[in-house]
């Protein structure tokens, strides 16, 4: 039975994506600082820690390895969000976010990539953002940790395709999640800002991002795609358009 390592997996994105991974028959370590009921999924162990802690995710890796003996698919999906301008935005702050961001998924590669790297063979999927392909305002800490994380899945494409570990990104546009929830709460954007500039005219949905990270997670449909930071934004990156032009398409 293929595993799968999945952070930030209690909700969101993460937890959409255990659960497809479980219809799909994989065995799961689920990582996330919040409780997890593991009950739910047919074959699944919770490991609850901080992964910005090294010593933590050392351990995650050997509990991985000792329940399911094997590692097949890494998926770094674990992320803050921080809204404010970059003249508001705190050093402390702006370390916080680049530590959970970006930190930990590297730490996260090395600890799980090591075994799918003596296995031969192995996909981590790093969950990045739109907002890593391009600049988004007031969001100076999180633009630069998932720029800095793409560009960390193209360094380790490159350094272990040939030995049988694919590495990618999925970049998701605005997703309704509770990371949503919170970030609106602050009265920075609204549904409407999002709807207006999204070709498709919706929000993504976390199944959307969930089927673009199986898909890469799985070296049967995808298995000579390595490298590639992919948007799952229902057209945010390809809208050059004013306001109004875009509009004028509804």
């Amino acid at each position: 039975m293929r595993t799968a390592v999945i952070t930030g997996a209690a909700q969101g994105i993460g937890k959409q994506t255990a659960t497809l991974l479980d219809e799909l028959g994989w065995a799961l370590a689920l990582i996330d600082l919040q409780p997890i009921e593991t009950q739910q999924y047919k074959n699944a162990i919770a490991l609850i820690g901080d992964i910005t802690s090294e010593k933590f995710v050392t351990e995650a890796a050997a509990s991985t390895v000792k329940n399911f003996k094997r590692v097949d698919a890494l998926v770094n999906n674990a992320g803050i969000s921080n809204i404010s301008p970059a003249l508001d935005t705190s050093t402390e702050k702006y370390r916080q976010v680049l530590e959970v961001n970006l930190v930990a998924p590297f730490m996260l590669a090395k600890a799980f990539g090591k075994i799918m790297l003596d296995a031969g063979s192995g996909a981590i999927v790093n969950v990045a953002s739109v907002a890593g392909l391009q600049g988004v305002a007031d969001r100076s800490a999180y633009n630069a940790s998932k720029h800095g994380l793409i560009g960390l899945t193209r360094t380790l494409a490159v350094e272990w395709g040939a030995r049988g570990v694919r590495v990618n990104a999925v970049c998701p546009g605005w997703v309704k999640t509770e990371m949503d929830h919170k970030d609106q709460a602050g009265g920075s954007y609204s549904d409407q800002d999002i709807i207006d500039h999204v070709p498709m005219g919706r929000f993504a949905r976390p199944h959307d991002i969930a089927h673009a990270i199986a898909w890469l997670c799985d070296d049967t449909q995808s298995g000579f795609v390595n490298g590639i930071a992919l948007p799952v934004d229902g057209g945010w990156t390809s809208d050059g358009s004013w306001q109004s032009l875009r509009l004028k398409q509804r």
